[in-house]
């Protein structure tokens, strides 16, 4: 493969001592050891202020935090877990969810967030495929026993594996080391113009899964290692994120462009009621320039930035800052300081696949060695996405190779929800396509052929897409047609027509 490498004609972000190494690969200097010893130094800072709050619920300091960790870690040393066994997590967000990830890596574990919109057999699959050893599940309380810490964790120790999800309905497992997603941690404040050391000012809302990368390793834990507080809403509630905006004194928000077009759209929205947020991100989904304006002007203390990456990358890979943001709102941004960003077998125009090196491009896939040969070459990321970069230097993704749905920031995979819907009551053929949508940037769309002399009843076919689909891959779309799907002389369904099916309206909100 030929791969080239855009020259960084602008540099928007603190490249301090990040070096290159003997593979190409940029890294940033002074790192902690691991994930565990950078919290032991956040709560050896300020052990009272305030580490985590729950919407609705309970607060926990520093020293509580740590302190309880240490428990979990204990009582999962009296279960039998060992360092480099595997803990899986199905919690929701919540101070226990933080509670058990540390847990987990301070008993030298390695955790395993699962996304709890999984069906029962997509969180089987998870569990079986990562071996894990011990699982905690909602209404079971958290194992308790004389604290333990484990030291010797390295940088180059697995500390995650978090799933992503499968094009042929098995996910895949990124491993991601303490190093990952400590340098994923520093680029959170190298592009944010955030101080390491803002301590108790710095509060930042996470309504963005836990489970997700986004959540965990660019909204958490910076803010466990800047001494902020970290305030954790269960799932997105509009009139509930506003008020908590203001009630909490929230400085820092980050989150889809589809929960922006909500709360701005939102009646008991005001801009004098998020006055206080510093920091407002996006990313996940397309956004249109007319939403980034209006971001702009009812946050009007905040700096904006997209940001774009992927599980494999520990998360962040590029940023468009805020002086960027509202001219280039179709732009992803600058590679982050530790990123290089490359184009592979790129055409005259310089469009080809999306490749990223770097410091956060995870250890590969857990129990897939063809899978992250095929991914991870000569330590470059093939992400499957098509883009280009310009002669600023702003990387800009224009398609998607893996054919992935975006629905407002989930990933939805056609083949996937393809081969859950075709089993369907009537359905004989099947292709699923992004339906084009103002708030979610996409919904899932879905055209049926009928079997023969059968009729097929679109509510049925929902409801069984969702006894056997996540219910964010349910088609909210479906056309029916008479005649069989296009196809070219390969046989391949040609969806570039099928995107221009009038669907009609949604089959449910």
């Amino acid at each position: 493969m030929t791969i080239s490498i855009p020259s960084r004609a602008a540099d928007p972000f603190d490249s301090t001592g990040v070096q290159a190494d003997e593979n190409g690969v940029r890294r940033y200097p002074g790192l902690h050891p691991s994930i565990v010893s950078m919290l032991r130094e956040s709560a050896e800072a300020d052990p009272q202020a305030e580490a985590l709050v729950q919407v609705g619920g309970g607060r926990i300091s520093y020293q509580e935090l740590w302190d309880r960790a240490a428990r979990v870690a204990g009582g999962l040393r009296d279960e039998g877990i060992r360092p480099g066994d595997r803990v899986a997590s199905l919690l929701p967000n919540s101070i226990d969810w933080v509670l058990a990830f540390f847990g987990g890596l301070m008993a030298g574990a390695i955790v395993v967030p699962v996304n709890t919109r999984f069906t029962d057999s997509e969180a089987a699959y998870v569990l079986g495929d990562s071996g894990s050893s011990y699982v905690f599940e909602p209404g079971n309380a958290l194992p308790d026993g004389r604290p333990h810490v484990h030291e010797a964790a390295g940088r180059a120790d697995v500390a995650a594996i978090f799933y992503t999800s499968g094009t042929t309905g098995f996910p895949k497992g990124a491993m991601h080391t303490h190093e990952n997603v400590l340098a994923n941690i520093e680029t959170v404040f190298r592009v944010s113009e955030i101080a390491r050391d803002i301590g108790r000012e710095f509060r930042m809302l996470v309504v963005v899964p836990l489970f997700h990368v986004t959540g965990c390793h660019s909204q958490l834990l910076p803010t466990l290692r800047a001494g902020g507080t970290a305030v954790i809403d269960a799932g997105f509630d509009g009139p509930r994120m506003i008020e908590t905006i203001e009630g909490e004194r929230i400085t820092a928000v980050t989150a889809v462009p589809a929960i922006y077009y909500y709360i701005l759209n939102h009646p008991g929205f005001a801009p004098a009621k998020v006055a206080g947020v510093r920091w407002a991100s996006y990313g996940g989904a397309p956004i249109a320039p007319a939403l980034v304006h209006k971001i702009t002007e009812r946050f009007p203390a905040a700096r904006l930035a997209n940001g774009f990456g992927l599980t494999e990358s520990t998360s962040i890979s590029t940023v468009l800052p805020h002086e960027w943001a509202a001219e280039h709102a179709d732009s992803v941004g600058f590679p982050a300081p530790h990123t290089e960003v490359a184009i592979g077998d790129g055409n005259p125009a310089g469009v080809g696949e999306i490749l990223i090196r770097g410091q956060s491009v995870c250890a590969g896939y857990w129990n897939k060695p063809e899978a992250s040969a095929q991914t991870f070459i000569d330590h470059w990321l093939h992400t499957g996405d098509v883009g280009r970069v310009d002669e600023h230097g702003l990387v800009y993704v224009l398609d998607r190779i893996k054919d992935m749905i975006n629905r407002g920031g989930e990933n939805v995979y056609c083949v996937e929800v393809e081969n859950g819907l075709i089993g369907a009551p009537g359905v004989g053929e099947v292709a699923v396509v992004g339906v084009p949508d103002p708030m979610m940037g996409e919904k899932v769309g879905a055209v049926l052929v009928p079997l023969p002399g059968a009729v097929v009843d679109p509510a049925a076919v929902v409801a069984y897409a969702r006894e056997h689909l996540a219910d964010f891959k349910a088609p909210q779309f479906i056309a029916v047609r008479n005649e069989p799907l296009p196809r070219n002389p390969n046989g391949k369904v040609l969806k570039g027509r099928l995107r221009e099916t009038d669907f009609g309206s949604p089959l449910f909100s």
